[in-house]
C-alpha cells in the first residue's frame, strides 16, 4: 500500500482524506484499504523519509497534506521497474503497477515495468502448465469416482491457465499504448 500511496502523491500533495477518496474512486476496484491502513502506511512513509507532512496552504482548520520526497520518488520508481514477486497479492501488484504506469515519465521506465509484468505472467503461466502436466499424468490411473472429483479440481487449474492467458493478452495491449 505504501508504494501505491507514493504513486498517488506524485500528482501533488494530498491529505489523508484526499487519499481515501482516491482509493474509493478507482483503486478500491482491485486494492482494499481502510482509513486506518492508509493512515498507518502514511506514518511509515513519513518515518522512512519518503513523505513529508505540512499544513495545507491557507488552511484554517490545520489540514495536513503529504508530499512525496526525492527518496519517495526513487523508491516508487524502483518498485515500478522491479520484478513482481510470486504470491497471493501478485495480481493486485500487477493491477497497481498498470494503474500507476502513466506516472512514469521515461518511456524506457514504462517499458521496463511492462517487461517485468510480462515476465511475471509468463513465469506463473509456465508453472501452471507444468503443474497441469503433472496432475494430468497422476489422474490417468484414477477410478471413475475419483476422476469425477478430480475433474472439478482440475477446473480450477484451467481457470488459472485461462486467466494468465487473458492477462498476457491484456498487458500486451497496455504495452502497445507506450
Amino acid at each position: 500500500m505504501q508504494l501505491v500511496i507514493l504513486g498517488l502523491l506524485l500528482g501533488g500533495p494530498l491529505s489523508l482524506y484526499d487519499l481515501q477518496k482516491r482509493f474509493a474512486a478507482g483503486i478500491s476496484l482491485f486494492y482494499s484499504a481502510s482509513s486506518g491502513s492508509i493512515q498507518r502506511a502514511l506514518q511509515h512513509l513519513v518515518h522512512d523519509g519518503s513523505v513529508v507532512v505540512a499544513e495545507a496552504d491557507g488552511s484554517r482548520r490545520g489540514r495536513k497534506v503529504h508530499r512525496i520526497t526525492d527518496r519517495g520518488r526513487e523508491r516508487w520508481r524502483a518498485w515500478m521497474r522491479a520484478p513482481i514477486s510470486t504470491g497471493t497479492d501478485a495480481e493486485t501488484t500487477v493491477l497497481a503497477k498498470v494503474y500507476l504506469l502513466g506516472r512514469l515519465d521515461a518511456p524506457e521506465d514504462r517499458a521496463d515495468a511492462i517487461r517485468s509484468i510480462r515476465d511475471h505472467i509468463d513465469g506463473s503461466r509456465a508453472a501452471l502448465e507444468t503443474l497441469a502436466t503433472e496432475v494430468d499424468a497422476q489422474a490417468a490411473g484414477l477410478d471413475d469416482a475419483s476422476r469425477r472429483i478430480f475433474s472439478f479440481q482440475r477446473a480450477t487449474l484451467d481457470y488459472g491457465l485461462r486467466s494468465h492467458a487473458l492477462m498476457r493478452e491484456w498487458i500486451d495491449e497496455v504495452g502497445d499504448r507506450g
